[in-house]
């Protein structure tokens, strides 16, 4: 099973399609952008885990980027503004009326090995930091070749609740950070909905 490439938001809906173990939108922030969200201290960063539906995530990083003391300023806006567009993107596509919200901060190794994720499907965006490592594996073993996906570029995959088989062989894992002072800014999303909801 392959990895598409898509050049728009829209072209995401190729996980749909037969073969298709995982899309990554590649795009790239603007420079000022990246700039401002790279020199944010880690503790003006903000976390979240929460279930919500697409149309309230937007409040939902608002209030949390209060807390946290992010600055307000046209980058937070962007910030939140692409987030939340992502949030409505990965709802339709996936036919869910909520979503798991996963915003963190990260220094560690967090799941540092390669894995299949035990959901129908998963969205992810390092906005700033380096971004998740993938590759090819039939029998589970460390992938021989490990690519890494750009900052700022979501990357849509497929879990082990997809329906279709047999398994794409295609693992997972986040960069190992440790020791590198290095702090990433990670968005997970996860579609939830009733069992006749799903694909």
């Amino acid at each position: 099973m392959g990895v598409a490439v898509a050049d728009r938001p829209e072209d995401l809906v190729a996980i749909r399609k037969p073969g298709c173990a995982a899309a990554i939108w590649r795009r790239q922030a603007a420079p000022a952008f990246q700039s401002w969200l790279d020199a944010l201290p880690s503790t003006q960063l903000p976390r979240l885990r929460a279930t919500l539906r697409p149309e309230d995530v937007s409040d939902a990083l608002s209030q949390l980027f209060d807390r946290a003391r992010t600055p307000k300023c046209a980058e937070r806006v962007q910030l939140i503004d692409d987030m939340a567009a992502l949030a409505h993107l990965f709802a339709d596509l996936m036919q869910a009326r909520y979503l798991q919200v996963r915003l963190e901060p990260v220094k560690t190794n967090a799941c540092r090995k390669f894995h299949v994720d035990a959901v129908m499907a998963r969205l992810i965006c390092t906005y700033r930091g380096t971004g998740t490592q993938y590759g090819i594996s039939k029998k589970g073993d460390d992938p021989l070749r490990v690519f890494t996906v750009p900052t700022g570029s979501p990357i849509l995959l497929r879990g082990t609740l997809w329906p279709d088989s047999p398994r794409s062989g295609l693992l997972h894992r986040s960069p190992p950070i440790e020791g590198s002072e290095e702090t990433r800014l990670v968005l997970v999303l996860d579609p939830v909905f009733d069992r006749e909801d799903a694909l």
